[in-house]
Formats: structure tokens, C-alpha cells, sequence
């Protein structure tokens, strides 16, 4: 995991305050998304989200690990439009050592009696619209430091 680099401020704040997120895997070129829960852990820049081995999304991405997704509101005001498009790379949180478990079965309680394992994504780049701070307005952030107001 890369250590140091971390997204604007009003990019975190955004995923802080939504729960679900889209993920998007592919096999042979064969796309597939499903919608997944989550937690951000900001010091290790990492998504978590909980889910079996057996599940599509997670078979396909154990043999591609590069993934892609969304978060967005749950309703949505043309004026007001906000979301996020990441990339980043799953790996088995169960062999990292952090507390992103603990932070994940505080949000989601409900989490700990669901079978599956948790799973986290290093977040490689970021594309944050936000038409609040004017129309077409997006924020970017890129673990190669390569991050900017556009």
C-alpha cells in the first residue's frame, strides 16, 4: 500500500458520506458490476466492502484484480449533480493487518452474521464531479501525484 498520498479533502468528505458503491470487474472482456456496502479507511486509502469468494464480481476479480466503480447520491438534482469514478486494485483485507475490519462491522452491524469476507481496493485514481462548485466541475486525484482541480 502506498503511504502519503491522499485525495482532496472535499473528494474523502463525499465518500465519507455515502454507503454504497458500484464495482465494476471483467473477465475475457466480459464486463460485470454489483453494488457492494462500504467503509473508507482514509490513512490506507482503501474501500472495504464484505463478500463471498463464490460471488461473480469477487471470481472475476480474483483473476483481475483491477477494478473500477461508482458512488453517487441516492437521488439526484441536475443542479446539484455529485459522484465519483475510482480505480484501484481488490485484495483479501483478511491478509492485511489493520483495523479496516472493525471499522467496517461498526458502520454495518448488521454485517457481522452475513457470510463472506472483507475485501479491500487501493484506490489508484479518483474523478470527482461536482457541479456545486460549478457546472462541470471535477476534482482529481491519481496515486502518482498527479492530482488537480478541473
Amino acid at each position: 500500500m502506498r503511504k502519503g498520498i491522499f485525495p482532496d479533502e472535499r473528494i474523502t468528505d463525499f465518500i465519507f458520506s455515502h454507503t454504497c458503491l458500484t464495482l465494476a470487474v471483467a473477465e475475457n472482456n466480459v464486463p460485470y458490476c454489483a453494488s457492494c456496502f462500504y467503509v473508507y479507511v482514509p490513512g490506507m486509502n482503501i474501500l472495504v466492502i464484505k463478500s463471498k469468494k463464490s460471488t461473480a464480481h469477487i471470481r472475476r476479480a480474483l483473476l483481475n484484480p483491477r477494478v473500477a466503480g461508482a458512488i453517487v447520491p441516492d437521488s439526484l438534482d441536475m443542479k446539484r449533480v455529485q459522484g465519483i469514478q475510482f480505480s484501484g486494485i481488490l485484495f483479501n483485507l483478511q491478509e492485511s493487518s489493520c483495523d479496516a475490519a472493525s471499522m467496517y462491522y461498526r458502520k454495518y452491524p448488521f454485517a457481522i452474521a452475513v457470510p463472506g469476507e472483507l475485501w479491500g481496493i487501493e484506490l489508484s485514481s479518483i474523478k470527482f464531479t461536482d457541479h456545486r462548485l460549478g457546472f462541470g466541475k471535477k476534482l482529481y486525484f491519481s496515486i502518482d501525484g498527479k492530482n488537480s482541480d478541473g
